[in-house]
């Protein structure tokens, strides 16, 4: 153990006869030393925890950040006092300490002090050949990274006596003085370089892009050097305990005799740490120090609360730990680290819970490509909905749908994406679009159903007549050729990536069961068809939050009865089409209920317009006039008049229930038949029913009307009692602000941030992406306001309807279902703003659960602190 010494003020004048200028203290690396990370960085602070766990650490100094800016600006400082520290024929490593070691920083210096005097000393210690090698690489390290000369002029193979001669001739014949021999010379030079690099502008740029601050500053640590080139064992290498990309526990890492730093990682030649039948390890040569680190490991975690990384030397079978960093990991390695060290009493499950970040779960949702593969990329977009699929490429929906029905897996690779894709993105297991941001119909769509999705690769070129896309490099990609989308980075590559499997095991479930029980508002799921039920409830929804009744239209089947509809001239003919539709949707909603088990469904009635089940070219409807043996003047005439100039606030939502009541009718009468079948099965449901972009009490007054209607002729025919909600989907901002007189007549209220955002702003959120980057470039808008709530405007809105609700109505439920109820600040928003719930696609709702958790969390512990200084 290292002996406390005090700390040191470095007194030195700038020149002959200036005032002394006093630099900043340096400190020994003791257990009782006042070494604090925002001062002297990271390795500094980390090097004291590994002295205080009483591992072999070599003596070590630091200099604080203020120091090493004073190195910089020109100020000398006193390096004899810090080499007295190291004895009388100091060899020593200098080496970066930055407050975050993502930070980066200038690279270590090794073996500073090396000069003639000792190289004869390690000559009778180490041998010649250890002496010459140790020589030649501080000679090596100085020329270039101090001296900054040209390092292929010191390149200089195999380290010998006329390797160093060589380095040494070639030093002095270019600085056209000696290599210097004295050791304070060479410390001096090496901090002022490592300092002076920290400051230069490509460094500091570098790092900014790591998201450190402008501010940023470096400390230094000054190690005694443990030599890993001598007599006996020596060597060096680094060990770790866990699998960094499945966080696995196992015993990883390299080691190299003769070596030095972190060359173990380097070097083919390096050798494994446990035994293994490829070839020698560090365990068969050296049990005993194996034995140490795995000792020194396991303290590490304990005490450090986190699995490290231990950087080590032996020398002359020695074993000296030099450093310990936080193992760099994935994130599906994060969260079982997280809960292994909960599980293990080393953390609590709260911790284990802030420790995992919500965004991260994206990457254990899905498949996704295995980082350490080679990566073919020919494509780059926006990644619009996470994870990774390989897949042949196919340019239609119907061409994804004959795909899938063959078996093989297809990616729809589309200029966009319109309401009649659906079920091409439903048949394919991935999407790209050449246009598009990440609040497009592709984008949108793709989340809710958990498909990877690239939007926005406008680099390619789309050729759908020839059935080809040519990237921009030139290559051409035909129809049937195989190809992998990275939904979690945006790219797309050429060929068949390797890919990892979803970390849906016990420990994500468990994570995520703590989090449940932290949160403080409701969880639900968008939930669309079975499918996306069954999604839900495996993550773990509260229920359905919001049920688009409207997909369920686009099979093939139903599209039919729905055009034939479309084309009824009176109501008594639509209601007949609409016949044919109710035991289908009957049957939806049965399997709906079944599958929710008692949770709550929230029901959307009908919202797009008409026009989006009709074809949108000439021989479409020619195949519909004769569909419907109409003339094609009739089928024509009729797709004109539905047209509408702007479709988004034409003729849909509760328009549509007022204008064709049976289409409401038809919906709610299939709702309250499911929920009979469900009562007579001993699972009563109560379903709550939405009307989509209300703006007047009135709309809600006519269509609860109707539905009342039909849910007591339901009761009276079935003889079964059965209870429902009815709601109002906010999506207008009148809805919003009129929300006092609309409560009256519902029992809660969902707020869809999608259409809101896009009539609060008068902004299209599929066009928006063409010059939505500008504006966040030039600050007309913090954030995408599709992608992060607006809470300055939008969540205005948000706030004047949730108080003027519950002043009508003071138990409403209010709640956001919009693409905004899985972003984390949004649900930071609802949770201040009192809200009862939030609903995102499924694929999001473990993101959702997990930011809840945090926010609850983050509130106790302001609240503590209050606590405490109260």
């Amino acid at each position: 153990m290292l002996a406390p010494r005090p700390t040191q003020c470095i007194l030195r004048p700038q020149s002959k006869g200036a005032a002394v200028q006093k630099i900043a203290e340096f400190a020994e690396i003791t257990p009782s030393a006042d070494i604090r990370r925002e001062a002297h960085g990271w390795r500094a602070k980390c090097l004291q925890r590994l002295v205080r766990l009483d591992l072999p650490v070599p003596e070590t100094v630091a200099l604080p950040a203020q120091t090493v800016r004073a190195i910089a600006a020109g100020h000398p400082v006193d390096v004899k006092a810090i080499l007295t520290h190291f004895g009388a024929m100091p060899l020593i490593s200098v080496r970066p300490s930055p407050e975050n070691p993502d930070w980066g920083g200038p690279g270590t210096v090794l073996n500073i002090g090396m000069n003639a005097a000792q190289h004869a000393r390690l000559v009778d210690t180490n041998g010649r050949e250890a002496a010459d090698a140790l020589y030649l690489r501080f000679v090596q390290a100085y020329a270039t990274h101090v001296a900054r000369l040209d390092p292929d002029m010191f390149d200089s193979g195999k380290p010998n006596a006329d390797s160093l001669r060589d380095a040494l001739r070639h030093y002095e014949r270019e600085m056209e003085e000696p290599f210097p021999e004295d050791p304070a010379q060479q410390l001096s030079e090496v901090l002022r370089s490592m300092a002076r690099a920290w400051e230069g502008t490509s460094a500091r740029l570098l790092r900014q892009a790591k998201g450190a601050p402008v501010e940023a500053a470096l400390g230094l640590v000054v190690q005694e050097m443990a030599q890993g080139i001598g007599q006996g064992i020596s060597g060096s290498g680094v060990m770790q305990f866990i699998d960094p990309v499945t966080g696995l526990a196992l015993v990883k890492g390299r080691y190299l005799g003769q070596s030095q730093g972190r060359d173990a990682l380097k070097k083919t030649e390096a050798i494994y740490l446990t035994r293994d039948k490829r070839g020698p390890s560090l365990e068969d040569i050296a049990p005993e120090i194996f034995a140490d680190l795995i000792r020194h490991g396991a303290v590490c975690r304990q005490k450090l609360r986190e699995e490290m990384q231990i950087e080590f030397t032996i020398e002359d079978g020695k074993l000296s730990v030099l450093d310990a960093i936080k193992v760099q990991r994935s994130a599906r390695a994060g969260l079982k680290i997280a809960v292994a060290l909960a599980d293990d009493g080393v953390i609590s499950r709260e911790e284990a819970v802030l420790r995992v970040e919500p965004r991260a779960l994206s990457e254990l949702l899905h498949p996704q490509v295995d980082m350490r593969s080679a990566r073919d990329v020919f494509a780059k977009g926006i990644a619009a909905s996470p994870g990774a699929a390989v897949g042949r490429i196919v340019f239609s929906s119907q061409a994804a749908q004959a795909s899938a029905a063959r078996g093989e897996p297809c990616i729809m690779v589309r200029r966009e994406t319109a309401p009649e894709d659906i079920r091409g993105m439903h048949a394919a297991v991935g999407v790209v679009t050449e246009r598009g941001g990440v609040t497009s119909h592709a984008a949108v769509i793709a989340r809710g159903l958990g498909v990877p999705c690239v939007v926005g690769a406008s680099g390619m070129r789309l050729d759908t007549k020839e059935k080809r896309l040519v990237a921009a490099d030139g290559r051409t990609f035909s129809e049937g050729d195989l190809i992998t989308v990275d939904g979690t980075t945006g790219d797309v590559l050429a060929g068949a990536a390797e890919m990892l499997a979803p970390a849906l095991d016990d420990a994500f479930r468990k994570l995520l069961g703590w989090a449940d029980s932290f949160r403080d508002i409701g969880i639900r799921a968008n939930a669309d068809t079975p499918a996306d039920a069954i999604t839900a409830r495996q993550f773990e929804a509260q229920g359905i939050g919001l049920c688009r009744t409207e997909h369920m239209f686009f099979e093939e089947d139903r599209l039919v009865v729905m055009r034939e509809m479309i084309f009824a001239d009176t109501s008594k003919d639509r209601a007949a089409a609409l016949a044919r539709l109710l035991p289908m949707q009957r049957a939806d909603f049965v399997q709906l209920f079944e599958i929710m088990a008692g949770l709550p469904v929230c029901i959307r009635l009908f919202d797009p317009p008409l026009h989006e089940f009709l074809p949108h070219s000439r021989e479409g409807l020619r195949e519909l006039a004769e569909a419907l043996d109409k003339p094609l003047s009739d089928v024509v005439r009729r797709a004109e008049a539905l047209a509408e100039f702007n479709p988004m606030l034409g003729m849909r939502g509760v328009r549509l229930g007022v204008v064709l009541p049976e289409i409401y009718a038809m919906q709610a009468q299939a709702i309250f038949e499911a929920s009979v079948v469900l009562a007579r099965k001993g699972t009563p449901v109560v379903p709550e029913i939405m009307i989509p972009l209300v703006s007047a009490r009135r709309e809600v007054e006519l269509v609860k009307t109707h539905i009342d209607a039909v849910a007591a002729s339901v009761r009276v025919k079935s003889g079964v009692a059965f209870a429902f909600k009815l709601g109002v989907m906010v999506e207008t901002p009148r809805a919003a602000l009129r929300a006092g007189e609309i409560a009256q007549h519902a029992d809660f209220l969902s707020f869809g941030t999608n259409d809101l955002t896009q009539m609060t702003y008068g902004l299209s959120r599929d066009d928006a992406g063409r010059f939505m980057n500008t504006y966040v470039q030039q600050g007309v808008f913090p954030e995408d306001p599709f992608h992060i709530l607006d809470v300055d405007g939008v969540g205005e809105l948000l706030l004047i309807g949730c108080e003027r609700g519950r002043a009508t109505r003071p138990n409403l439920t209010v709640s956001i279902c919009g693409e905004h109820g899985g972003n984390p600040e949004s649900i930071g928003f609802c949770r201040k703003a009192g809200f009862d719930y939030v609903s995102c696609s499924p694929y999001r709702v473990p993101l959702a659960r997990l930011a809840a958790a945090h926010l609850a969390l983050a509130d106790r512990v302001d609240i503590r602190k209050k606590t405490t200084i109260s």
